[in-house]
């Protein structure tokens, strides 16, 4: 990709830009965290629509994504399909989320893990993703995978604790404008 992209940019005269990397993982042996936090963790149902609507927006301005114009379609989406693993706590307060998109060939992918930024570093983000990871299990996925970005260095140390290991690594660049051309 480096080298396409290099090549484009001189090629062409527009700006290549990289702007991010990420790292795709498949999970080994699922290792739930030894000490979890207290809370269980449940499936979302219709009335947690807010509350993820509220909390993907939130992510996505997070990892620097622009905010779908109708983030309500992808929580009806994941809701329909059971796609949606909450941790919360033993009042009964959702602290964190996992979702998982639809089995494809054999595969379902762990997306979106998010906690809110007050109540991070509690360990709720790795047991909704352990929990997740476990439903895809047992639904019957063959593969279960996840991405992160590179330059998270907690989400990549959480993942590869829960038992995901390194497949391969992504570049993903930004191209812009070729340069005029005379003429």
């Amino acid at each position: 990709a480096a080298a396409f992209a290099a090549a484009w940019g001189r090629r062409t005269g527009a700006d290549v830009r990289l702007t991010q990397r990420q790292r795709l993982y498949r999970l080994g042996t699922l290792t739930p965290p030894a000490s979890a936090p207290p809370g269980t963790a449940r499936g979302a149902a219709p009335e947690d629509r807010d509350l993820i609507t509220r909390w993907f927006t939130s992510f996505c301005e997070d990892i620097g994504d622009p905010a779908p114009r109708h983030p309500e379609h992808w929580v009806e989406s994941r809701l329909g399909q059971g796609g949606i693993t909450l941790w919360e706590t033993p009042e009964g307060t959702p602290v964190s989320m996992a979702a998982a998109a639809p089995e494809v060939a054999g595969q379902i992918r762990v997306t979106t893990v998010y906690t809110p930024a007050p109540l991070r570093g509690r360990g709720y983000a790795g047991a909704a993703t352990a929990a997740a990871s476990r439903a895809a299990l047992d639904s019957g996925a063959a593969e279960v995978l996840l991405f992160t970005d590179l330059a998270n260095p907690t989400s990549n140390g959480l993942y590869q604790r829960l038992g995901y290991r390194a497949v391969t690594d992504f570049a993903m660049y930004e191209f812009g404008d070729p340069a005029p051309t005379g003429g």
